[in-house]
């Protein structure tokens, strides 16, 4: 039986564009020192607003990763 751990770190992501591209840009981000990410689930959304205007979408995500013994 293959029996694995799996560690999971919560990152946020930010984008001018929308929430997808923040989700995105926290995926690739992770994925460039991470490695064998399984999961991404998205916890929390929200926007950050400057003059009554969204000046950028923010999203927090859980990310799981197999844990490998140092």
């Amino acid at each position: 039986m293959d029996e694995s751990v799996y560690k999971i770190i919560d990152l946020v992501g930010t984008s001018t564009k929308s929430w997808e591209d923040a989700v995105s840009s926290v995926i690739t981000k992770a994925s460039a020192s991470l490695r064998d990410l399984r999961i991404a689930e998205v916890k929390d959304l929200d926007v950050k607003i400057e003059n009554g205007k969204i000046a950028a979408y923010r999203a927090r995500v859980s990310l799981s990763f197999k844990y490998e013994k140092e």
